[in-house]
């Protein structure tokens, strides 16, 4: 029974101040209650804190459709990070690519030039999907969980006590206000007691209520102590908690630095890979080009000189540019034939072409104007426009 009555006197109390407060709050809406202001100080902590916050997640965000840029993925893994489980592993796109390239080649045959460089470009697809995964992990515990611990823990934990200096800011102007009403009432009994009243019962009736009104003031003077006693403190824990943004950012910057750290070796590895795969490739039959459906020949240089290692170090772009093999190039520059083996066999698509059999010799050579994918090739009597990813010439 005291139980109950205990709660229902709490319940009476917190309905009383949550209407105070909503009263107060509502007053300084309309301009009909004064408000004590944060100092300056407090305020720029404020603004500072609300900035770090919005940021922080904006990079936090940005950063997961970086690392990962499928948003079901993104999805599906926060579902499992709220659930506490561990999110089901799957080939990423570098992995996928390089399998299907792996796959292609074994059906095109690994002997085969075009089956062979798909196999190593696929397995080199795999290694950078290795690192990328490697990159997701690192990023993920050196700097998305950091930032993410400042929302979910350190940023509520500030919001929680601004709420509650909020509150006691607003029981401290309601304890204000009420007591310059007592001081306005109290006044005014004090001077309708100053007057004659025509009866003695009057006079103390107004005697009473001037009692009484005091009684009130005090109380209202010493809520309001209390209660800037209160606010005081509640500023100042807060005001703690704001000046640790500072650092907050010299952590984050640490964060960062390990972010940018993880991605320098990121793309480091994808460069030597890539410089790897090259030098592969540049062992294959020198007509061994990109790709025959493009009006230009854009294979990759070969890296077997120090010359072109040395651009290739110096910037990546250069490491794709077209090599029109040397003997291909002083074919098509000069009016001169060469002899040819086929790599592999090829149909004619219409009359100006010549069909090819594998390991056949034929002689070969360029017409102006003709495609650069292009040459004209001669086989006894019969010639006809051969493509030159299906040639390698001879010396």
């Amino acid at each position: 029974m005291n139980i109950m009555d205990f709660n229902v006197k709490k319940l009476a109390a917190d309905a009383g101040t949550f209407l105070s407060r909503a009263v107060q709050f509502t007053e300084e809406k309309l301009g009909q209650a004064e408000k004590t202001e944060l100092d300056a100080h407090l305020e720029n902590l404020l603004s500072k804190a609300e900035c770090t916050k919005l940021w922080t997640e904006k990079i936090m965000k940005q950063t997961e459709v970086l690392l990962q840029p499928n948003p079901n993925a993104r999805i599906e893994e926060f579902v499992y990070e709220k659930l506490d489980r561990k999110a089901p592993s799957r080939m990423n796109n570098p992995e996928l690519l390089g399998q299907y390239m792996i796959d292609a080649g074994n059906e095109f045959g690994p002997g085969t030039a075009y089956g062979n460089a798909l196999i190593k470009c696929g397995e080199t697809q795999k290694r950078i999907g290795t690192a990328d995964r490697e990159l997701i992990q690192t990023s993920a515990i050196n700097f998305l969980t950091p930032l993410r611990n400042f929302i979910e823990g350190d940023y509520k934990t500030i919001t929680k006590e601004r709420k509650l200096l909020q509150n006691k800011r607003l029981d401290l102007d309601a304890a204000k206000t009420r007591l310059k009403k007592a001081k306005v009432a109290e006044a005014r009994a004090a001077q309708l007691n100053t007057s004659q009243p025509e009866e003695n019962n009057i006079m103390v009736n107004v005697s009473y209520v001037l009692n009484l009104l005091h009684v009130k003031w005090l109380k209202s003077e010493q809520e309001v102590r209390i209660t800037q006693s209160e606010f005081d403190r509640q500023a100042e824990i807060t005001r703690l908690l704001l000046e640790g943004i500072s650092s907050t950012h010299a952590h984050h910057l640490r964060c960062l630095n390990d972010f940018v750290e993880a991605q320098m070796t990121y793309y480091a590895q994808c460069y030597q890979y890539m410089l790897d795969l090259q030098k592969q490739l540049g062992s294959f039959p020198s007509t061994f080009l990109s790709n025959n459906n493009q009006s230009s020949s854009t294979p990759v240089q070969s890296v077997s000189t120090p010359s072109v290692l040395a651009s290739a170090s110096a910037s990546l772009p250069s490491v794709s540019n077209s090599i029109v093999t040397s003997g291909i190039s002083e074919l098509k520059s000069s009016s001169g034939n060469r002899k040819a083996r086929v790599l592999y066999d090829y149909d004619a698509a219409n009359s100006s072409e010549l069909s090819l059999l594998a390991d056949e010799v034929i002689t070969v050579y360029s017409i102006p104007g003709m495609d650069s994918d292009w040459l004209m090739g001669e086989r006894g009597n019969q010639k006809g426009k051969v493509p030159i990813t299906y040639l390698e010439l001879l010396n």
